[in-house]
């Protein structure tokens, strides 16, 4: 039985601060899909992931996940709810700079960072490892950090309470090394092998958007269409 749409978005228009609304005509993601998504500028990607996890709602259209209309969501319980389902990499997300690396790691876990307990650390450990993040540089500061060690900083705290679905804002936006792309779109993709989540990742890096192995799509900003083809040969 094929799985049923954890995402659905049709005939969505939402105005924000640029010169056009944000158009989506349809759009579809199961909680096993590898998706890369070419189109969005940073505010429209902002924008997108604020319409899919309900902190913002559609002017016009349908955003339903996990077969509920966020219209329908009328509590701050149930839009946690809605909301525990996704993990979000982007680097709007604050981190305590002074603070140690792990501590940084283990504050969607738990608020007992000073002192960590053996138990704690041992899940940072190993969600460190899993993102590729070196051991030595996990009790240092968070301000100590590469720009591509931040990433993965980012990508440990988005998958740490195990999410179905993870979305990503421009990830590799802040890298300059092609290398350092593929090395995190190779990350990306054995994670969610390992754990089982899919992941929705909006960027126009075509390395990394190779790397990763997920299907690469489009959207035309005019329409609202998402594909594939045409300019979608631009990922190579």
């Amino acid at each position: 039985m094929a799985d049923a749409p954890l995402i659905h978005l049709a005939g969505v228009v939402k105005k924000y601060q640029a010169l056009r609304p944000l158009r989506i005509a349809e759009f579809s993601v199961s909680r096993q899909d590898r998706i890369v998504l070419s189109g969005f500028d940073a505010m429209a990607a902002e924008m997108f992931v604020y319409l899919v996890t309900g902190a913002a709602l559609a002017d016009e259209g349908e955003v339903v996940i996990a077969g509920r209309n966020t219209r329908e969501i009328e509590t701050d319980t149930e839009w946690l709810a809605s909301l525990d389902r996704f993990g979000i990499v982007t680097h709007r997300a604050v981190l305590l700079e002074s603070t140690s690396v792990a501590a940084n790691l283990a504050l969607p876990i738990t608020v007992a960072i000073d002192p960590m307990s053996p138990e704690t650390r041992a899940r940072v450990d190993a969600d460190a490892a899993d993102v590729r993040l070196p051991a030595d540089k996990l009790d240092g500061p968070a301000h100590a950090l590469s720009p591509a060690e931040r990433l993965r900083l980012h990508l440990a705290r988005a998958v740490s309470s195990g999410p179905e679905l993870l979305m990503l804002e421009h990830p590799t936006g802040t890298l300059n090394d092609p290398a350092e792309s593929i090395a995190f779109g190779e990350t990306l993709r054995a994670l969610s092998q390992k754990r089982g989540f899919g992941f929705v990742a909006i960027s126009e890096d075509a390395t990394f958007a190779k790397a990763s192995g997920a299907r690469r799509s489009r959207l035309n900003p005019a329409t609202g269409k998402i594909g594939g083809g045409g300019l979608f040969g631009l990922f190579g």
